[in-house]
C-alpha cells in the first residue's frame, strides 16, 4: 500500500523527530508532524491513514480530539500516546474510538511500528472484502447473471425488480436445478442490503440434531462438545440475509421453533439466557409445494403463511425451451473464460439435440452437458454427437434425422412401453390412444 500517510501530533518536538525517523524507515510511510491539534486539523483534508496524538497537546486534549478525528474523519485510525499509565483513561478512549493506547517509554516507537503494520493489515484486508463484494454484486445482476427471454423468466424478473425494493420475505419454488439459490442472491445483491452478510443453509445437509445449534448458536457447555460460544446462522446473517434452502425438508419440532424466532425477531443460543435482536431478511427455497404439505399435515400452516411474503415460482426448463440456446451458449462462454480457451459454436444439430430433450435436471443439467461436451468436441464446433444426455431418453434425438410418421409413432411408442414397464394400458392412457393401436404396432413389429 504505497502512500501510506500517518500523522504524528506530538508538542515533544525531539520526541516528535524520532518517531517520524523510525517510521520512515519504511519507504511506503508518509510522515508529516504538527505541534499542536489545530495544525492537525488544517492537514486533514489530506486524508491521512492513521493519526498517532499525543494525549496532552498544548491547546486541546487527547479525548476532544479523539471525538473531532472520528466524527470529521471516520475511516482515520487513532493511536494515542501519553505520557500517563491511567487505565480508566485509556479504556474510556478505547471505548470512544482509539485504535489503541500506547504509554510513552523507550519501548514505544517499536509498539507504534506494529501497531500501524496492524492497522495496515486490516485495511488491506478490507480493502480485499470490499474488492470481493463488488465483484459478487456485479455477478448477480440478475439481469446478468439470470439468462433467458420466456414469459417464465420475464415473470421471475419482474418479481425480483419488486423483491429488491422491499424487506418483504421472499418464498422460492421450483423443481430441484432451477437455481433457486441464484434468485436468492440475485434479491440480496441488488437490494440495499448488498454490502451485508448473504449466509446460505441448506437444511437436509444439516443432522437434525444439530440444526438449531446452527441456526440459534449455542453457548459454552450447552451440550457435549459445545467447547465455545457459537453464533448461529440468523446472527451470522446480522443486517444481511439469510437462506434457507429445501425448507419444506425441516422436522416439525424445529418448524415450531423457527416460527416463534420468525414471530419474535430474535433468537436465543442454547444454553443461554440473552435474547439477540433479528435484523436480516429471510429467504426460502423449496422444491416441494408447501401448501400441499401442510394439508398432508407435514408442515405447519401457520409458518406457511408467516414465510409465504413474496411467492416466486421458478418454471422447469422444460417449460422454456425458447431460453435453453440463451444458456447453452452462456454456459459455453462461461466455460471457455474459466479455462481460457475460446468460445466454441453449436452446430445446428447440436442446437436440436438440445432443443429436443426435456432436462429433468434443469439449468444444472444442462451446464453440465454444455461443460462435457465444450470437452468433446474437436474443433471449433460442438456436434450432436458431443451432447451425452445423463438420462439417455431417445425422445432427446427424435428429430435429429427425417423419419416417416409411422416410424415417429413407434419411437414415441416404445419409449412410453419402456417408460411403463410394457404396461400397455398405463402406455396407452399417457399417450391418450387406444390399446388396440400399441397392440398393432407391437404385431407389426
Amino acid at each position: 500500500m504505497a502512500n501510506f500517510k500517518i500523522f504524528i501530533a506530538e508538542d515533544d518536538v525531539w520526541y516528535s523527530e524520532i518517531l517520524r525517523y523510525h517510521l520512515e524507515l519504511n519507504p511506503e510511510y508518509e510522515v508529516k508532524t504538527f505541534d499542536s491539534g489545530k495544525k492537525l486539523i488544517k492537514a486533514l483534508h489530506e486524508k491521512p491513514d492513521v493519526v498517532t496524538l499525543d494525549y496532552s497537546l498544548p491547546d486541546t486534549n487527547g479525548k476532544k480530539l479523539l471525538s473531532f478525528l472520528k466524527k470529521e474523519s471516520p475511516e482515520t485510525q487513532v493511536v494515542i500516546i501519553s505520557g500517563q499509565d491511567d487505565i480508566s483513561t485509556a479504556v474510556q478512549l478505547l471505548k470512544d474510538g482509539a485504535y489503541d493506547y500506547l504509554v510513552k517509554d523507550d519501548d514505544t516507537k517499536d509498539r507504534i511500528w506494529q501497531t500501524i503494520l496492524h492497522i495496515r493489515e486490516n485495511a488491506s484486508l478490507k480493502n480485499e472484502i470490499n474488492h470481493l463484494k463488488t465483484e459478487v454484486q456485479k455477478k448477480y445482476d440478475f439481469s446478468k447473471s439470470i439468462k433467458g427471454n420466456s414469459p417464465g423468466i420475464k415473470k421471475v424478473f419482474s418479481l425480483i425488480e419488486k423483491a429488491v425494493t422491499n424487506n418483504i420475505t421472499v418464498s422460492i419454488t421450483g423443481e430441484t436445478g432451477t437455481g433457486k439459490e441464484v434468485i436468492a442472491k440475485a434479491i440480496h445483491y441488488n437490494s440495499e442490503r448488498k454490502k451485508e452478510p448473504f449466509v446460505a443453509i441448506n437444511v437436509t445437509a444439516i443432522p437434525s440434531e444439530l440444526i438449531e445449534s446452527e441456526l440459534f448458536g449455542h453457548e459454552r457447555g450447552a451440550f457435549t462438545g459445545a467447547q465455545t460460544r457459537r453464533k448461529g446462522k440468523f446472527e451470522e446473517a446480522g443486517k444481511g440475509t439469510i437462506f434457507l434452502d429445501e425448507i419444506g425438508e425441516m422436522d416439525a419440532g424445529m418448524q415450531s421453533k423457527l416460527l416463534r424466532v420468525l414471530q419474535e425477531r430474535e433468537v436465543v443460543r442454547i444454553g443461554g439466557n440473552e435474547t439477540v435482536k433479528l435484523r436480516c431478511r429471510v429467504i426460502v427455497a423449496t422444491h416441494r409445494d408447501l401448501l400441499v404439505e401442510v394439508k398432508k399435515g407435514n408442515f405447519r400452516q401457520d409458518l406457511y403463511y408467516r414465510l409465504l411474503g413474496l411467492p416466486v415460482e421458478l418454471p422447469p426448463l422444460r417449460a422454456r425451451k425458447e431460453d435453453v440456446l440463451i444458456l447453452a451458449k452462456h454456459f459455453i462462454e462461461e466455460f471457455a473464460k474459466e479455462n481460457g480457451i475460446s468460445p466454441k459454436k453449436l452446430s445446428e444439430k447440436a442446437n436440436q439435440k438440445l432443443l429436443g430433450y426435456s432436462y429433468p435436471g434443469n439449468i444444472r443439467e444442462l451446464k453440465a452437458v454444455i461443460e462435457l461436451s465444450t470437452v468433446l468436441a474437436d474443433g471449433d464446433e460442438i456436434e450432436a454427437v458431443n451432447i451425452n444426455f445423463p438420462s439417455s431418453d431417445p425422445l432427446a434425438d427424435l428429430t435429429l434425422e427425417e423419419k416417416s410418421l409411422k416410424e415417429y409413432n413407434n419411437v414415441i411408442i416404445k419409449h412410453f412401453l419402456n417408460k411403463y414397464d410394457n404396461n400397455v394400458v398405463e402406455a396407452a392412457k399417457a399417450l391418450d390412444i387406444g390399446k388396440s393401436t400399441i397392440y398393432r404396432m407391437l404385431k407389426e413389429n
